[in-house]
């Protein structure tokens, strides 16, 4: 973190040189010294933003793992649908299979309103 006395300690500089120099350099000096203030803050505020932001490399690999997951359940919803469909079919007919494909709808609206909430 900055030295918490360089505003004050900078101020006193600037007011010492308007003495020596004048008021026609007012302007200036104080263009100056709020250039300097602005430049502190800029760099604490970026300091404490990376120290808060999460590692890109590390969401990057999040979101790697979170599509792998969301491929899985697809490809493995899939491949639950055809069993499910043929045993639905044949013992409840098309009552059966609604419920059955209501419930893989479910299944997979579910996963998708977490990942959701999860970003």
């Amino acid at each position: 973190m900055a030295d918490p006395s360089f505003p004050r300690d900078d101020l006193r500089a600037t007011i010492a040189a308007r003495r020596d120099l004048g008021p026609e350099y007012e302007a200036a000096l104080t263009e100056s010294f709020l250039n300097r203030i602005e430049a502190t803050i800029a760099a604490q505020v970026a300091a404490e933003a990376s120290r808060r932001m999460p590692n890109p490399k590390e969401l990057a690999r999040e979101d790697r793992a979170e599509g792998g997951r969301a491929l899985g359940l697809a490809l493995g919803s899939l491949g639950i649908a055809i069993p499910l469909t043929a045993g639905a079919a044949i013992g409840a007919g098309l009552p059966g299979i609604i419920t059955a494909w209501s419930g893989i709808v479910l299944v997979n609206f579910a996963y998708a309103l977490g990942r959701r909430r999860r970003h």
